[in-house]
């Protein structure tokens, strides 16, 4: 289905989901598209950011955030362009990076809203190298991980917008760069495109031996996507006064339960305090927004160099959303996986 001029899809949340999002998680609605008022401006939608924190939002246990109503629309990034407007610095025509959520059309009074311009170059980036998971690894590296030259760098999930980013950002400042994702294929573009040192398949069978291997003078900072078998692996790799910037744990964000196994938490703790480590997580708009004028500078300058690369999984039409996020929390994706709105 294409959009249209008067009609909105929307995907609201229908019901909060055990474990991994299903058919009946969200729910496809059409209504007409709104007016704006006084002080607004209304976006037609032309990308949408598929992320894994999305699914904490679909939950109503304590988090970071409110969590998604039921009967809202689903939030999420968006790349937009200004239908008309009634802001000041917002004409229409003009491209924007927006939060509009699940949806053809949004309203906004312009708050958290990037203006780029009549004719920006590659303008879905913006949810990608440009946005959100491009500041994510920037300042997790740069502001958590403190990297000196010479130091080893392990990244979880090296293949995908973050753990991409991290590990050339990684490459620039002079780290040895050793990636983890799954799959010979992820592999082979973790090295021969990025320019990782070496990467490692924790889908192949004696992942924590390779991974031990491929770090010989153990790991100075670890950057944490995935959680679970890989951290395990990880943890005992550590260096003293390794730094440890927690992102996420997409391995299990679907979990209904703990997993199996003996208490991990002593070990942890135990490992921390003999290491003397620093772990920190961070929410990166919260702790790290006011950088975004520096980190758009760099990464730019960057691109546009070709110093960082980029991919871009690109997912035709709104209606195949919920599909291709449930594939994200399985790993499936390849890059950054943007759904692509409009024909």
């Amino acid at each position: 289905m294409t959009q249209s001029k008067t009609r909105n899809r929307k995907f609201v949340l229908a019901k909060r989901p055990k474990g991994e999002p299903d058919d009946s998680t969200l729910r496809l609605e059409t209504e007409d598209v709104a007016n704006p008022g006084k002080g607004q401006m209304l976006l037609r939608n032309k990308y949408l950011s598929l992320d894994p924190y999305m699914r904490g939002r679909m939950s109503d246990a304590p988090s970071y955030a409110a969590p998604v109503e039921i009967g809202a629309v689903m939030v999420g990034g968006t790349v937009a362009q200004v239908v008309s407007s009634d802001i000041g610095g917002f004409a229409a025509g003009d491209w924007v990076q927006a939060f509009g959520g699940w949806q053809d059309y949004s309203l906004s009074d312009g708050s958290g809203v990037i203006n780029m311009g009549k004719t920006p170059e590659n303008p879905s980036w913006a949810l990608g190298v440009l946005g959100m998971p491009g500041l994510t690894a920037w300042a997790g590296l740069t502001q958590i991980g403190l990297p000196k030259q010479g130091e080893t760098l392990v990244v979880a999930g090296a293949s995908g917008p973050v753990g991409a980013t991290v590990g050339q950002v990684g490459k620039i400042l002079g780290l040895h760069v050793v990636g983890i994702a799954g799959g010979a294929k992820k592999c082979a573009h973790v090295v021969d495109t990025l320019g990782f040192d070496a990467c490692i398949d924790y889908k192949a069978a004696g992942f924590p031996a390779a991974l031990k291997a491929g770090v010989p003078g153990g790991i100075d900072i670890y950057f944490e996507n995935v959680g679970g078998a890989v951290f395990d692996a990880v943890l005992p790799l550590l260096n003293p006064k390794a730094r440890i910037p927690v992102c996420g744990l997409i391995s299990q964000y679907n979990a209904t339960a703990l997993p199996d196994g003996p208490d991990r938490m002593s070990l942890l703790f135990g490992t921390i305090l003999r290491k003397r480590m620093t772990l920190r997580g961070f929410i990166v708009f919260d702790d790290f927004g006011h950088l975004y004028p520096e980190f758009a500078q760099q990464m730019g300058a960057w691109v546009k160099a070709g110093k960082v690369q980029y991919r871009e999984e690109m997912i035709e039409g709104l209606e195949r959303a919920p599909a291709a996020f449930v594939g994200l929390l399985r790993g499936e994706s390849f890059g950054k996986r943007v759904v692509k709105l409009t024909a």
